[in-house]
């Protein structure tokens, strides 16, 4: 019995260290491309091992880029990403503490009202919302980029549930002792919601982080690029030959302020996605 779970966990390991090496070895190769020059990289076999060009590319990437510098379009990517997320959870929160907390008449017609949303196609809402973006004059700018991204069905029905296992106990004692609606929201229910709020701040800020199509609709101005705009436009059309190692150093650098999001959350994160499945 013992021999069978030593093996077993033997291959368990052996299956996980093979899925993280699948997964890391592009995430490897992209930063040996983006630490070799230009003829090394198309020139066959490709290194596996990094050079020495490692300062000269990511300045080049940083404050010159193939069209705007990656430190403008990374800084434009994080103001949407934080936007997206904060404006989300906090419009999620408040409509979800509405429904479940407050008593009028269609509160359950209009959740499932928000909760249908969730059946509509990006597609389908893509034209009028344009329309009214640039009938607003918000075209080429962060409120044009975050404020139509920043309603979501999916949060506000997670925090609706969640806001349900909350005894009816703490509302009536809160009650009693005098305390207003948005008292009784500020100093019971979103400290008890905090880890809640952690896990989706995570997936909202990687959903923000990684928006390609909208803002390509609304942005002309090439300093309003976002990261993954960049990245796209940095790949020449014709017979050009792509700037790899910038490219690369680019793709790279996108990926750092997502990372350093989960990592630096990962507790919460964790224990966000645990509670919200009790």
């Amino acid at each position: 019995m013992v021999e069978k779970r030593g093996a077993g966990l033997w291959l368990t390991h052996l299956f996980m260290i093979l899925g993280v090496l699948v997964i890391f070895f592009p995430i490897w190769l992209a930063f040996v491309a983006s630490t070799v020059t230009q003829p090394e990289i198309v020139r066959p076999p490709m290194p596996i091992w990094p050079g020495d060009q490692f300062w000269v590319n990511y300045k080049a990437a940083l404050f010159s880029g193939v069209n705007v510098p990656v430190g403008t379009m990374l800084f434009n990517s994080l103001v949407m990403a934080i936007g997206i997320a904060v404006g989300k959870i906090i419009i999620s929160l408040l409509s979800a503490f509405a429904i479940v907390y407050f008593r009028f008449p269609g509160r359950n017609i209009f959740f499932w009202m928000i909760f249908l949303t969730l059946m509509l196609p990006v597609e389908v809402r893509i034209v009028p919302t344009f329309e009214v973006v640039a009938g607003f004059g918000m075209l080429n700018s962060y409120s044009g980029l975050i404020l139509p991204l920043i309603a979501s069905a999916t949060a506000t029905f997670l925090f609706r549930q969640f806001f349900l296992t909350i005894p009816d106990e703490l509302a009536e004692a809160a009650r009693v002792d005098g305390a207003r609606p948005m008292r009784f929201f500020v100093d019971i229910v979103l400290p008890m919601s905090r880890t809640n709020v952690a896990a989706l701040f995570v997936i909202l800020f990687i959903y923000g982080w990684n928006q390609y199509l909208w803002p390509l609709l609304i942005t002309t101005d090439p300093e309003m690029n976002t990261i993954v705009m960049g990245i796209k436009q940095m790949f020449p059309s014709g017979d050009d030959v792509a700037e790899w190692p910038v490219i690369m150093a680019t793709s790279i650098l996108a990926m750092i302020p997502p990372v350093i999001v989960v990592v630096s959350m990962q507790r919460l994160f964790i224990r966000g996605l645990v509670d919200s499945e009790k």
